[in-house]
């Protein structure tokens, strides 16, 4: 005999009735993940570098006992780490964490500032004093505003120090100024070879009058031409860092100025106005 269940009885069994579910398959879900997704998993690696040769080129304070420093290392380029605890004064950082001291840098860590974990004094250079302190901080400030953060630049360190020393031994800070600053845009790619008209690629003649586009290189001049014109010989002159001629001297003082204030994209350099009131660079 067949029971004919109600409106209501029908209901009452559908809302205690239990309706199986077929199992899921993690498998299959986690093949279906994004592979950026699962890339997201993997923790960055810490970095840690030992024993780096490097120089101090800023400082600032961070919090109450610690500094933020920006290095200029010889094969991770320019670094940006936290010296925690430096300006306690039993701190073993605090005497070494000196600009223009050749140093021996330890760090570690993943983020943009890194973890300084060990300093020590290297030694070699003379100190730097008077006009040629001043010069020295404006190297460190062409680098901190014309080097990109952990762009290595070997060469460029060697001759940071290098001219580092010919100013702690007094010779001619404008000659070793040009020499540092052409060195510098040659090293970060801005600038090359002055030697060739970019235009013709003939060579330059000594007597001839030129134009060095910041952004195309060597060409002739031109009526219209704002940029500084420099003599052919001047331009070979400095391709040769042969600074005797007082023309080269006065000729290449104004190229990188122009140059520099280009590439520096209008930030001011703070030191420039008083090297250029003091010893007219």
């Amino acid at each position: 005999m067949t029971t004919v269940l109600s409106d209501s009885q029908l209901a009452s069994q559908a809302d205690n009735a239990v309706v199986p579910v077929a199992p899921l398959a993690p498998a299959r879900t986690e093949a279906k993940k994004p592979a950026r997704a699962r890339s997201r998993a993997v923790p960055e690696k810490e970095h840690k570098i030992l024993a780096q040769p490097g120089f101090v080129l800023h400082s600032y304070p961070y919090k109450e006992t610690s500094l933020i420093i920006d290095v200029f290392s010889r094969d991770h380029g320019r670094v940006a780490l936290v010296a925690k605890g430096a300006k306690r004064p039993h701190s073993k950082l605090r005497g070494a964490l000196q600009t223009f001291q050749s140093l021996s840098l330890s760090w570690s860590g993943k983020s943009e500032v890194r973890t300084l974990t060990d300093a020590e004094w290297v030694g070699g250079l003379l100190p730097l004093e008077k006009s040629a302190l001043l010069c020295g901080f404006y190297l460190n400030e062409l680098l901190v505003k014309l080097l990109a953060r952990e762009d290595a630049h070997p060469a460029l360190f060697d001759h940071y120090v290098a001219t580092l020393n010919k100013l702690a031994h007094g010779e001619n800070a404008p000659i070793v100024l040009r020499q540092f600053e052409r060195i510098l845009l040659r090293q970060t790619g801005v600038a090359g070879n002055w030697s060739h008209c970019v235009s013709s690629g003939r060579a330059v003649q000594p007597d001839g009058i030129y134009v060095v586009d910041p952004e195309q290189g060597t060409r002739p001049e031109r009526i219209s031409d704002r940029a500084p014109k420099v003599s052919g010989k001047t331009l070979l002159d400095m391709e040769r860092e042969d600074y005797s001629d007082p023309t080269t001297q006065l000729q290449s003082k104004f190229l990188m100025r122009y140059l520099l204030a280009h590439h520096l994209g209008g930030a001011q350099l703070n030191t420039r106005q008083i090297l250029i009131d003091l010893m007219q660079l």
